[in-house]
């Protein structure tokens, strides 16, 4: 009996304190689509995965842009000391100087055996799989938060019929407490409605536990502060008027054009059957035309102009009537003059152009064993997507026997529900008016309750079905 009243007192109290904090929170109710978009929003690993998918596509990027010339320019400056080549004459000389060169040379590749096209063909696929990959993230965080949603939801209300259970009977004891007291009633009749007031408040507080569970995991998935008195939009139960009209057979050919999943597994495929013709690529002769274009600067460098002429002895001499008369000859004069750096590196351009052509005769058998592993890596990929279609199949298969099962449960327990409540309704009257006793009249309850409970969990168990086949066609709703 102590028992009875600290449970009761504890329903009370949760009750009251869930009351106030709702109020509190008065006008804040999340939708569900107010549920997924924020869990989307704040979801890290679906943002890691548009990273990924991001990165993807700077790759597929990245091999579109091989097809253009590759160019690159130089410059550099430098001191010399002691012996060294001098840039201007191409001569040994022993002196400081300083020297500086410029150069820009291109190149672009003509033909290699089709492997840059095929490679952006393979990262194209690869980029369009991971946006698929990031789509999948999405779609199965959004189920996952329609799940919890729903859960809550369920949670909510088998909490209300708990507490409306408890209500009933705590009523009943009330008036059999009144009756012992008269007189008119034995004590036992009392006894047995409080132990049944005891167990319904004990599943009331149960209950109330696990509204709480499903609301931090909501939050969770969410990715917001848990808050023990979050209200939800309610669902109306009209769109359980009709069964599914879907069949398995239609889930699973839809599944097969619009899941995200599935045609990520494919476009993984496509991409790894690409990487064999990369591979293959390597086998072909590779073409590329090359050019460059350069100068050079020293600091030695000067520029000569002619001046003067002068005669200047040799040391020899002619005889001429025996006597002798020296040789000289001429000697060109010249004025120096150091050669600025602008004008020495346009005196200095030089250019090149030409074709290049690299065959493949024998490579330790790298280009080989590339072709065997990227073969191998096509052959699990195209296995993955089978596998992942199979058991795609499967879980539909199973998906959609649940559905229909909760369904078909559903209106039988609707009839059930039916059927209890009149039966508990004359029950009442009957145990009230004192022709029956309480051991009939719990019964009666008790079926009544668990009907009711069992008919609230299969009408959410059917929710919970309809969404997966929706997830599995691609077409979630909020």
């Amino acid at each position: 009996m102590k028992q009875g009243v600290i449970v009761w007192f504890c329903t009370c109290f949760f009750s009251a304190h869930c009351l106030a904090q709702t109020d509190s929170l008065k006008g804040k109710i999340f939708s569900l689509k107010e549920c997924v978009e924020t869990g989307l929003e704040n979801n890290i690993p679906v943002r890691q995965n548009e990273l990924a998918a991001q990165s993807y596509k700077a790759d597929w990027q990245q091999a579109k842009a091989n097809l253009l010339p590759n160019v690159n320019g130089s410059w550099g400056y430098g001191w010399n000391q002691g012996r060294a080549i001098d840039p201007f004459t191409n001569g040994y000389i022993d002196q400081r100087f300083s020297s500086s060169n410029i150069g820009l040379n291109a190149g672009i590749t003509l033909f290699s055996g089709l492997q840059l096209q095929n490679l952006i063909r393979q990262t194209g696929y690869a980029y369009h799989a991971s946006e698929m990959e990031w789509q999948q993230s999405k779609d199965k965080l959004a189920l996952d938060i329609i799940l919890a949603y729903l859960t809550v939801l369920n949670a909510e209300d088998t909490w209300r019929i708990m507490s409306e259970q408890a209500e009933v009977t705590r009523k009943q004891v009330e008036r059999l407490n009144v009756l012992v007291e008269k007189g008119a009633i034995g004590s036992y009749l009392l006894s047995d409605m409080k132990g049944q007031l005891a167990s319904d408040e004990m599943s009331a507080v149960n209950n109330y536990n696990a509204l709480q569970t499903a609301r931090l995991n909501l939050a969770q998935l969410m990715n917001i502060p848990y808050n023990k008195n979050m209200q939800l939009q309610r669902l109306s139960e009209g769109e359980l008027l009709e069964m599914y009209p879907a069949t398995a057979q239609q889930v699973y050919a839809t599944a097969l054009q619009h899941l995200a999943q599935v045609k990520a597994v494919e476009l993984r495929a496509k991409s790894a059957e690409k990487a064999v013709s990369v591979a293959k690529g390597g086998y072909f002769p590779s073409l590329s035309l090359n050019g460059s274009l350069g100068s050079n600067y020293s600091s030695v460098s000067e520029s000569r102009t002619p001046t003067t002429i002068t005669e200047i002895p040799t040391g020899g001499y002619v005889t001429i009537d025996n006597n002798k008369t020296f040789v000289y000859q001429e000697q060109q004069n010249y004025d120096y003059k150091k050669i600025s750096y602008n004008s020495q590196f346009k005196n200095n351009l030089g250019s090149y152009i030409g074709l290049s052509l690299s065959v493949p005769i024998f490579n330790n058998l790298r280009v080989n064993t590339n072709v065997k592993k990227a073969s191998l890596n096509a052959k699990y990929a195209k296995l993955e997507s089978e596998n992942t279609k199979l058991l795609l199949r499967q879980t539909i298969e199973k998906a959609h026997v649940d559905m229909t099962s909760a369904y078909e449960r559903y209106k039988a327990l609707l009839e059930q529900v039916t059927q209890y409540k009149e039966s508990f309704r004359s029950a009442e009257i009957r145990f009230n008016l004192g022709t029956i006793v309480s051991t009939e009249y719990l019964i009666t309850k008790n079926n009544y309750d668990r009907a009711r409970l069992n008919l609230t969990q299969t009408w959410y168990e059917y929710i919970f079905r309809t969404r997966i086949l929706d997830f599995y066609q691609g077409r979630l709703s909020f």
